[in-house]
């Protein structure tokens, strides 16, 4: 986590406690130019954000800080014996929120936020393609979705910057609200609703309301984009429907047709229809994504062809359905996370892309993580979904991707075709023997959860 930079903002220190509602200790007459939440991170005119993690907690590193020389210190508590520049808040973390919060409406860019169970990232990464075609756009960089990671986002911005596309992730009540009151967008995206963090919400509506307090943020003639094609989703006369088989959504992707290097397609919408609108990545969800970053586009008033364009330009992050060739075969790598509904859109896109190019299918799928006493049967529905995708193998790697197998098998997959890797550990074995049944032609599709960490296994299969 580099050091923030205030681009042309200083702030003196009278003026950091009134934007954190601190109280401002041993004032000296100094002047904040950078922001950092690591001590080995110090230069002059440096504010030493505090922050209690998972791991560590800043106040431990306070004195560090102070030996570095940091100007100031914001913290929730000031330890024994350290003399130095101290702003006391209750919360570290919403004194982040704030200043990131005074910085936004310093720089006063359009805002949009999103969330979502699954396709956030990657409609994020289409929002900011059709924008930055028009405006100078400022976007969340790799997982930088959390109450730490989007105040940072927003601090890290030029003061030129006209757009802003911010990724807004959860595990619990409460979080989505504090991002958003942190961001105030001006058009809030839920992509859908699923399974994701069931284990922390008890239900998908349990999930629906978390994510719905993206809008305790929005701003006063701000907006709401849903998809229409989710019943637990309908029924709201402010929002803006986007879609695929609802025929009443505002925008509506339809006439897809996918090739082997993506998918061309038109959308529907009061003010007519775009036809041939092309996105050089496979999947009807991935359709809605750029759906999403379409009506984005017409909102704020940009011509077809600069929104076309922009979705043409897509390019998704690493780990993130990621389709290149490796020694004659076709990798699907989609290892940043996974949920139910991402595995069944990754079977999807592993079936597809075989029907296109032939080849034998190849799944490679590991444990979804955060799902509870939910676990056992999403993880076989999976199974089942697998199945339902014919693949030739499917390798389950971790303990309860063995349930995956449990399903496939059930719904008909032959169980000399299942191959189980129960320890997580296992990357060499795992390894070994794909290199083994691997031959050139098979489409072979990556997928977990983060903490699985599955790239282990495609770099030892490289060797």
């Amino acid at each position: 986590m580099s050091i923030i930079h205030l681009d042309q903002m200083q702030l003196s220190l009278n003026e950091v406690a009134r934007i954190t509602n601190g109280e401002l200790f041993y004032s000296g007459s100094q002047i904040i130019k950078n922001i950092s939440l690591d001590s080995r991170e110090i230069e002059e005119s440096t504010l030493f954000i505090a922050i209690k993690g998972e791991r560590f907690d800043g106040h431990d590193y306070i004195g560090k800080a102070f030996e570095s020389g940091a100007a100031c210190i914001l913290a929730e508590r000031i330890p024994y014996k350290v003399k130095g520049n101290v702003i006391l808040v209750d919360s570290t973390l919403d004194a982040l929120a704030a200043l990131a919060r005074y910085y936004r409406e310093i720089v006063a860019p359009f805002t949009v936020a999103i969330t979502g169970s699954v396709g956030k990232t990657t409609t994020k990464q289409f929002v900011f393609s059709v924008l930055n075609q028009k405006y100078h756009t400022h976007k969340t960089a790799q997982n930088f979705n959390n109450e730490i990671g989007l105040p940072l986002t927003i601090l890290k911005m030029e003061r030129d910057v006209d757009a802003l596309v911010l990724e807004m992730g959860m595990s619990f009540k409460g979080e989505i609200a504090h991002l958003s009151k942190a961001a105030e967008p001006d058009l809030a995206i839920i992509t859908n609703i699923g399974t994701s963090h069931i284990e922390n919400l008890g239900s998908r509506e349990g999930i629906r309301d978390a994510k719905m307090e993206i809008t305790e943020g929005l701003r006063p003639n701000g907006r709401l984009l849903l998809n229409a094609d989710e019943p637990l989703l309908a029924g709201r006369d402010d929002a803006i429907y986007v879609g695929i088989d609802n025929p009443d959504a505002d925008y509506r992707a339809c006439d897809m047709v996918e090739n082997a290097t993506g998918t061309t397609f038109s959308i529907v919408h009061a003010g007519g229809k775009c036809e041939k609108i092309r996105i050089n990545v496979p999947g009807r969800h991935n359709v809605l994504n750029a759906a999403f970053a379409y009506a984005v586009g017409s909102r704020i008033g940009m011509d077809d062809e600069d929104i076309k364009q922009g979705l043409l330009e897509f390019e998704n992050v690493a780990m993130r359905q990621n389709i290149y060739e490796f020694e004659g075969k076709t990798f699907i790598e989609d290892c940043y996370n996974a949920s139910p509904e991402s595995m069944k859109a990754g079977l999807s896109v592993l079936a597809k892309t075989s029907s296109f190019r032939g080849g034998r299918k190849i799944a490679v799928l590991g444990n979804m993580l955060e799902l509870g006493r939910f676990a056992p049967q999403l993880h076989r529905e999976v199974g089942h979904a697998a199945a339902e995708a014919k693949v030739d193998r499917l390798y389950c790697f971790g303990a309860d991707a063995g349930d995956i197998a449990e399903g496939a098998v059930e719904y008909g997959l032959d169980p000399e075709t299942v191959f189980r890797f129960p320890d997580i550990f296992s990357v060499a074995e795992l390894g070994a023997a794909l290199r083994n049944d691997l031959k050139p032609g098979d489409i072979v599709l990556f997928k977990a959860s983060r903490g699985v960490k599955l790239e282990r296994v495609i770099e030892n299969l490289k060797g």
